[in-house]
C-alpha cells in the first residue's frame, strides 16, 4: 500500500505564546490522520461501535525537529512499524513535514484494540485486521 497522508492547515488556535504551533496539536493532528485512514478504509465509528471495538494508546511520544508556524502547510503521513499478526497490537508512525516536506516531527504510538464493552484487550474481526495489516510498513518494519 501507498503511504497514507493527510495535508492540514495551521490555525490561529493551534499556536502557543511564541506563536508556533503548540507541542499538543501535533498528537491531535497524528490521532485525526489514523481516525481518517480507518474511516477512508471503510471501517465508520458505527462499525466499531456495533462491534465493541475500539483503539486505544499506551504511548506515544514526539520529537520535534522544526517549529511549525501560521501558514505552514503541513503534511503528515502514517506507516507502520510493528505488528501481531493478528492486528491486536501494533505500532505506528508519523513524519510531520512542512512547506513541501521539510521534517518537522516524529510521532510514534503503540497501541491495541480493546473490547469496549468487556474492557479487555482483544484481537479485530479478520477484515480490520487484514486492513491494518495493509497500512504502508516502515523500511525496518518488524512482527510482534
Amino acid at each position: 500500500m501507498d503511504i497514507y497522508k493527510k495535508n492540514v492547515e495551521v490555525r490561529w488556535a493551534d499556536l502557543d505564546p511564541n506563536f508556533h504551533m503548540l507541542h499538543s496539536k501535533y498528537y491531535d493532528l497524528a490521532a485525526y490522520v489514523r481516525t481518517c485512514f480507518i474511516i477512508d478504509a471503510g471501517i465508520l465509528p458505527g462499525v466499531l461501535k456495533q462491534l465493541d471495538l475500539g483503539p486505544i494508546l499506551f504511548r506515544e511520544e514526539c520529537v520535534f525537529r522544526k517549529e511549525i508556524l501560521f501558514g505552514d502547510k503541513v503534511e503528515i503521513d502514517l506507516e507502520l512499524v510493528k505488528a501481531k499478526r493478528d492486528a491486536s497490537r501494533w505500532t505506528f508512525r508519523h513524519h510531520v513535514r512542512k512547506n513541501e516536506g521539510e521534517l518537522a516531527a516524529v510521532i510514534t504510538v503503540d497501541g491495541a484494540w480493546i473490547d469496549t464493552s468487556k474492557r479487555k484487550l482483544t484481537a479485530p474481526p479478520e477484515n480490520i485486521a487484514t486492513m491494518f495489516l495493509d497500512i504502508h510498513k516502515a523500511e525496518e518494519f518488524e512482527w510482534l
